[in-house]
């Protein structure tokens, strides 16, 4: 059992219709499915961020891509799906990473109220964005990312793809650098 997981590849191959800050092009292009609910997904998004600083100080800009997947964990966290709503309503107004880095930073504040509170500060059109939130007109895309991980072989947030390859380590900054290091090659 634990070979065939150790070894777990990402089926759905990262495209432009992903949320991603670099290019496709990138050396390593890192794929991490989280929740925006989930305490473990918003660390590993911390140690992500902090990573790409590291490495695109060290390397080039061009050489790593990160690619955010949305998989709300909606039994454990009844939130996560409308968050991940909230997060594709204001891509659609071109604020996909601003929402993106909000919702994780006020995990304990996802409920309506604050999503159209985020949403104003952002400066979104908020008659658009709440009739897209209450007519649930990104479920479909965001059940797209749920089925992308499910077919891969994620049962749970976070879980992260180094170059197609689920990455098993642990959520360490120094093993995480390493293993993106090594894949860089």
């Amino acid at each position: 059992m634990n070979d065939a997981r150790s070894h777990s590849s990402l089926l759905v191959t990262p495209s432009t219709q992903d949320w991603m800050r670099g290019v496709l092009s990138a050396k390593v292009v890192l794929v991490m499915y989280g929740d925006y609910q989930c305490s473990k997904s918003a660390d590993v998004y911390k140690l992500i961020k902090l990573l790409k600083g590291e490495f695109s100080a060290s390397f080039g800009e061009d050489d790593l891509c990160f690619i955010f997947r949305h998989f709300p964990q909606a039994q454990i966290h009844p939130q996560a799906q409308r968050a991940a709503q909230a997060a594709v309503a204001a891509a659609a107004q071109g604020q996909f990473w601003s929402m993106h880095d909000t919702l994780f930073a006020h995990q304990q504040k996802l409920e309506n109220g604050y999503l159209v509170e985020y949403a104003n500060d952002l400066g979104l059109d908020i008659p658009q964005f709440l009739k897209e939130l209450s007519k649930q007109v990104h479920i479909d895309r965001i059940n797209e990312d749920i089925e992308s991980g499910l077919q891969s072989g994620i049962t749970a947030a976070p879980a992260l793809f180094i170059n197609n390859i689920q990455y098993i380590g642990r959520w360490r900054m120094t093993e995480l650098m390493a293993t993106i290091i090594a894949a860089s090659h």
